[in-house]
């Protein structure tokens, strides 16, 4: 069984039990413990829903109203681009340059991608829809790792607020599932750490998925 977090206290009762129930459904999908060298989804992909969802992104941001219709376009449409991950890893950008981050509408047309796209499309998308929830980046840190001869060492997730806590999304590891909810971002590295069996160095709450942003805020180090 997944471990879901206990809900916070300060947290509504019934806007508590609705994330438990959601984080419930969507993370009977991925297994408790992850391949730590791979970005990619584990287990299988959600179904779509009945009617399915809308044929363009201006339709689907005229649609939605709240974070969950995102939650479930991820959990049921994102497929991860190998060959685009590794295009992107440390050691390919240093020798042919950084490809760009695939936009919004772009992402929804054909949604293969990395973690930074799907964190920018959940970013984007979710400020459109309900900005009252601060959509914003989380660049993780692990320590380096080398898959198929390249360096990976950076993860993109976005976060939300709810009620007074945070809410973790867009997730290229876990499509559709929200972590959550925590009291606080060092509480869900602690429970990202275990699951995804890799040490984390540092974490950071971001405006961008822009390098220029990293002098932006101070970075957390972590401790061994």
């Amino acid at each position: 069984m997944v471990r879901i977090p206990r809900p916070l206290s300060a947290i509504a009762p019934l806007a508590a039990a609705t994330a438990f129930a959601f984080a419930v459904a969507v993370a009977a999908q991925a297994p408790e413990r992850a391949n730590p060298a791979s970005d990619a989804p584990e287990g299988t992909r959600a179904a779509a829903p009945a009617g399915g969802f809308p044929a363009t992104y201006a339709d689907a941001l005229a649609r939605w109203r709240t974070p969950e219709d995102i939650d479930r376009w991820i959990g049921a449409s994102f497929h991860y681009d190998a060959a685009r991950a590794r295009r992107l890893s440390e050691s390919e950008r240093t020798r042919s340059g950084t490809p760009a981050i695939l936009a919004p509408a772009t992402f929804y047309a054909d949604p293969a991608g990395v973690c930074v796209d799907l964190a920018r499309f959940g970013v984007e998308t979710l400020a459109a829809v309900d900005p009252s929830t601060r959509p914003r980046y989380l660049m993780i840190e692990f320590d380096p790792a080398q898959v198929g001869g390249e360096l990976l060492r950076r993860h993109w997730v976005a976060t939300r607020r709810q009620d007074g806590a945070i809410l973790v999304y867009a997730d290229s590891k876990r499509p559709g599932h929200v972590a959550g909810p925590y009291a606080s971002i060092d509480d869900f590295v602690r429970d990202y750490a275990a699951y995804r069996g890799r040490r984390i160095v540092t974490v950071q709450e971001r405006e961008s998925y822009a390098r220029t942003m990293r002098a932006a805020a101070p970075r957390r180090e972590r401790g061994p």
